[in-house]
């Protein structure tokens, strides 16, 4: 992990708001109470095309959920959804532990998973997630130990899926934040420069700052319908200057998730496809003005019902549902243009 430590500092920087009241890990980083997933299981997967789960969502009567005729996958990493309550201590979080699977299930698979659904067949391992504190602690041995371990897992149902479930299908790799390291990580390992390359079709990677060079193959998208590329990028207010989030000695990539074009860093609402934030039923289009800013994404602060009480500068929590419609198109989108070339 010493290659992303430029960019550890400022991960769930959002969440801070929860860090009063949850539980620290304290000591060494003792994993061994911790079941390891078996991904043969359907119980280690928050989502998987032949189940009925929180990612067949489909929020618009208009839209559809095509994963039982789509010609792609989806491997969906979600971001943390262990903080620490009710006095859980442990650096990792337990895949068996039910709350922790309820809220993962209810928040990052319902809200970002399901975006997936029109494009593939999404398939989204429960994984011994790094608590929160791993990306804050002065621990910084523990801290490491905590995110290897989680990726290990990553890793793992990764391979499961190459082994049983893709059966030489292209694919999409899609995360957000913790996630978006371990994304990270698993392109190198197993894509750049790799024979799978060819079937990547695109890695969605927000919230998290990821340099520009970071492949020797894989390339930052800079069309709407390229393959093999990546995308990501952070969502701040526009005005705001927030110095944990900026990083001026590393060319961080900043996909505009309107445009989807290198050429055109900003855009007008009136070109948002739309956003899906609290009713999940509800589409709210030509919400959200784009500028791509230094190493960040500008949007206006957008307005809807209750929007006065939305006082923070950092939108990471919706780098995602700012953008629901226009990235589920462009999921689409990129799947048909490479099945056209393929």
């Amino acid at each position: 992990m010493k290659q992303y430590s430029f960019q550890i500092s400022f991960l769930l920087f959002f969440t801070a708001v929860f860090w009063s009241c949850s539980s620290v890990p304290r000591g060494v980083c003792d994993v061994n109470c911790l079941p390891s997933p078996d991904y043969s299981s359907s119980v280690c997967w928050a989502a998987l095309p032949t189940t009925f789960d929180s990612a067949d969502i489909v929020p618009v009567a208009v839209w559809q959920d095509a994963q039982a005729t789509s010609e792609a996958d989806v491997f969906f990493i979600h971001p943390t959804t262990y903080i620490g309550k009710r006095g859980q201590k442990q650096w990792n979080g337990d895949v068996y532990d039910a709350e922790i699977n309820k809220r993962t299930d209810q928040y990052p698979i319902r809200y970002q998973a399901s975006i997936f659904n029109g494009a593939g067949r999404v398939y989204a391992p429960r994984y011994r997630q790094a608590h929160l504190h791993a990306f804050y602690t002065e621990d910084k041995k523990n801290g490491k130990l905590a995110i290897d371990l989680a990726y290990t897992d990553v890793r793992n149902a990764f391979q499961y899926y190459l082994d049983h479930y893709r059966q030489g299908r292209p694919f999409i790799i899609a995360a957000h934040s913790q996630g978006s390291i371990h994304a990270l990580r698993l392109l190198k390992d197993f894509v750049d420069g790799k024979p799978l390359q060819e079937k990547m079709i695109v890695a969605y990677m927000p919230g998290y700052p990821i340099a520009a060079n970071q492949y020797q193959n894989i390339k930052p998208c800079t069309q709407p319908e390229e393959s093999g590329c990546f995308c990501s990028w952070r969502t701040i207010r526009e005005g705001a200057m927030i110095k944990k989030m900026h990083f001026p000695d590393h060319q961080v990539v900043v996909t505009n998730p309107v445009t989807w074009n290198a050429d055109a860093g900003h855009s007008e609402a009136s070109i948002h496809m739309g956003a899906i934030l609290r009713d999940l039923h509800t589409l709210l289009p030509s919400l959200i003005n784009t500028e791509v800013h230094q190493d960040v994404l500008w949007v206006n602060k957008p307005r809807f019902p209750w929007s006065f009480l939305m006082t923070t500068k950092n939108y990471h929590i919706a780098d995602y549902n700012f953008f629901y419609a226009d990235v589920r198109q462009n999921a689409a989108d990129r799947v048909r243009a490479y099945l056209s070339r393929h």
